[in-house]
């Protein structure tokens, strides 16, 4: 069961996780001033090594718990803040 959950933490919450980190930097990008293709090229190329660090994390911790909070808890954290930023400036 703790294997089924950390395979669970590393594909399900290392994808919330990348693409709450690819939709935050994007939107932070365009905030900055950065071009929307830019930003959105950049923040998607971070997501990839975010989601196999993450991939990584939720095997090597010590417990299945501090995968899913790790993983879990920042993830959403990033996804609210996303929704919460302006979409940038219009193209």
């Amino acid at each position: 069961m703790a294997v089924a959950s950390r395979a669970l933490a590393a594909i399900g919450g290392g994808y919330l996780l990348s693409a709450a980190c690819a939709a935050t930097g994007a939107r932070a990008m365009v905030w900055l001033g950065v071009e929307r293709a830019d930003a959105a090229l950049g923040s998607t190329l971070l997501a990839f090594i975010i989601y196999a660090v993450a991939a990584m994390w939720a095997f090597g911790c010590a417990s299945a718990w501090r995968a899913w909070a790790v993983i879990g808890l920042p993830g959403a954290g990033l996804g609210l803040l996303a929704w919460m930023l302006p979409n940038g400036a219009a193209a």
